[in-house]
This record gives C-alpha cells, sequence and structure tokens, in this order.
C-alpha cells in the first residue's frame, strides 16, 4: 500500500428538506384544515478514527464527501425523513486543518473517537406548523436550511513508539529492516526512503513500533527538503533513536545539525527522551569507533551506542534500551572509566 501523508479533500452536508403545503381533504368534512408535514434534516459529515488504517492513500483518489439532503415534508401531516450523515473514516493520528491550514478543525489520537465536523441544514415547516386560531388555513411553508460546505486539509503524523531519525544515508532503512519484518528500500546513496517506514519490533516479550523518517538536511525545519512534513511524524514518539553515520568525517556536526533542525521545528520535541548511536561501525577501525564515540559522548552528555545495521553488532542493547524507556523506566547511563565512551574493541 503506498503512504499518503497530507491529502485536500472537499465536505458537503446536506441540506434541509422543504415543508409542504397540503390541506385534509375527506369526505364529509368541509374544514379539514392544513396538513402539510415539516421537511427534514439534512445529513451531517462526521470524521471518525479507525485502527485498519495508516495512509491518507484513500484520499487521493476521492476528493468530494456529500451528505444526503433531508426529504420533502408531505401531506397527511408527514414529515420527511432526515438524510443520512456522511462518515469519512481516517487513521489514528490525523489532523484536520481548515483551507488556510492555519486552524487546527479536529485531531485524532484514539480509535473510535468522532468529530462532526459539518452540521446539515434544518428542515423546512410545513403549513400544519403555522396553523393557529386567527389563521386556521395558512398557505405558505418553508424551504431547508442550506447545508456548509467547506474544504479541508488532511495531515497524518504517526503514532509510533519510535521515530527512527538522521540524516539521508545513516542507516536507518537498513536498521528497520533488521529488527523488524518492514521491507524498506536499501540502497547506498542519500534519499533512499522518500516517506515514512513503520515496523513492528518484538523484544523483551513486548511489542513497539518503529517509525523510519526520510533523511534530515539543513534547513528542514523551515521546509527544505519537505521536512516540515517529516518532522510532522516525530512529534507523537514515544522516544527517539538518532542514527549517526560513523563513516563520515564529522559525527559531530551530524548530531548537531539534527538537534538543531529538530529545535527550530518545536521545542517540545527537545525534551523527548533521545537515544543516539554510531552506525556502520563493521565499516570502521576500533581506534576510529572509539575517537568518534568519545567526541559524541562529550556533546550530547549522554551514552553512545555503537551497532552495526549490517552484521546486527550491538542492536540488542539499543533495542532493549528502547523497550525499557517504552515501559516507563530509566535508562541507566553508565559511566565507564576506561575509555569513556562506552565500547571496547
Amino acid at each position: 500500500m503506498k503512504f499518503l501523508d497530507e491529502a485536500k479533500i472537499h465536505l458537503q452536508s446536506g441540506n434541509g428538506g422543504g415543508g409542504c403545503i397540503a390541506f385534509r381533504r375527506e369526505k364529509y368534512i368541509e374544514y379539514g384544515g392544513p396538513d402539510g408535514g415539516d421537511g427534514g434534516k439534512g445529513g451531517d459529515v462526521n470524521f471518525i478514527a479507525v485502527a485498519n488504517l495508516n495512509t491518507l492513500i484513500d484520499f487521493r483518489y476521492q476528493q468530494h464527501f456529500k451528505a444526503e439532503h433531508g426529504h420533502n415534508g408531505s401531506g397527511r401531516d408527514r414529515h420527511g425523513a432526515n438524510g443520512k450523515d456522511m462518515i469519512v473514516k481516517v487513521p489514528i493520528g490525523t489532523q484536520v486543518f481548515d483551507d488556510s491550514r492555519e486552524y487546527l478543525l479536529a485531531d485524532f489520537t484514539e480509535v473510535g473517537q468522532e468529530v462532526r465536523l459539518l452540521r446539515g441544514g434544518d428542515g423546512g415547516m410545513g403549513n400544519a406548523h403555522y396553523k393557529s386560531s386567527t389563521n386556521q388555513a395558512p398557505k405558505y411553508a418553508t424551504p431547508g436550511f442550506p447545508g456548509q460546505t467547506i474544504s479541508v486539509w488532511l495531515q497524518l503524523k504517526l503514532i509510533a513508539d519510535v521515530g527512527l531519525l538522521g540524516m539521508p544515508n545513516a542507516g536507518k532503512s537498513t536498521f528497520l529492516a533488521r529488527t523488524t519484518a518492514a521491507k524498506p528500500k536499501v540502497a547506498d546513496y542519500p534519499f533512499t526512503t522518500l516517506k515514512p517506514q513503520l515496523g513492528v519490533v518484538n523484544q523483551d516479550g513486548m511489542e513497539f513500533v518503529i517509525a523510519d523518517i526520510p533523511g534530515l538536511i539543513k534547513g528542514a525545519s523551515e521546509g527544505a527538503g519537505l521536512g516540515t512534513r517529516f518532522l510532522g511524524h516525530i512529534e507523537r514518539c514515544k522516544v527517539l533513536l538518532h542514527l549517526i553515520d560513523g563513516t563520515q568525517e564529522d559525527v559531530v556536526a551530524a548530531y548537531k545539525m539534527i538537534r538543531h533542525e529538530l529545535s527550530e521545528y518545536d521545542e517540545d520535541v527537545m525534551d523527548k527522551i533521545e537515544i543516539i548511536a554510531l552506525n556502520k561501525i563493521d565499516a570502521m577501525a576500533a581506534d576510529d569507533i572509539k575517537t568518534k564515540m568519545q567526541k559524541l559522548r562529550r556533546a550530547a552528555k549522554t551514552k553512545i551506542f555503537p551497532i552495526s545495521g549490517v552484521s546486527g553488532e550491538g542492536i540488542e542493547d539499543v533495542l532493549r534500551a528502547l523497550s525499557a524507556i517504552i515501559r516507563g523506566e530509566h535508562l541507566e547511563d553508565r559511566d565507564i572509566e576506561e575509555n569513556d565512551s562506552g565500547w571496547s574493541p
């Protein structure tokens, strides 16, 4: 299934049905009086979050959603039926914005959450409604009220336990493929991943979801490289796993660049727990690993995990740390005196 995290759709609630002008006509009843029924209410447009969706791809093929109009009233005091509501199903994590994208109209975070976005128009009154002691034979009725029309933007922010982030070609897709049953595209060039990928990890008797966020570049917080769309998926993750390509020359600069883009996008993201892993140690010399881990530890002031997505070395330690954090346990930052890096060849 293709992944789509943004879509524009058009909504219209139903018009109310018109009231009826009618009079009772029966044999032997000379003055039957008015008996025109009221019109039915137009259908609403409701959104509901469901569990079996994880993309907005369906909205690429259907952009217009219209609720049913209310039915007109008729004689013999018969009221028109209400129009059927339009139910729009969206994945968990969907946000609904107005056409200008400035105002958040709805935010779906739980299965079964339902929001009425547009109300259908009320039905008109039949002439029986207007009968009174001074006007016993009204010859007028009111039409139904019109429904509402609006265009909205849908934006999907994945709800995952772990957000996997890093620069392009940091090895995120390889890590996801190694630890889950997901099959992301893996190649030796930047921007292999162009859309977020999800995978489920089974570790220490528990399952958690990892979201592979496409590689971030400088200026991502300002929209460079579709960065703001990718950064949005990080907001709902419980913990961040930051992969750094150990084969590049300046690993500290790579770490600081990603942290800068996170802070520019949303300061709240900076408060999330972050695990840092130096990746691709299978392609590095032992001294190089030790040196770069020491530099990263001083810059990040936290434990650094050396791993290889290709060979699997160190992967188990990272997964164990992630599962502990998701369970609500505090990760102990063990201070290793020998080399201040947490790793020894």
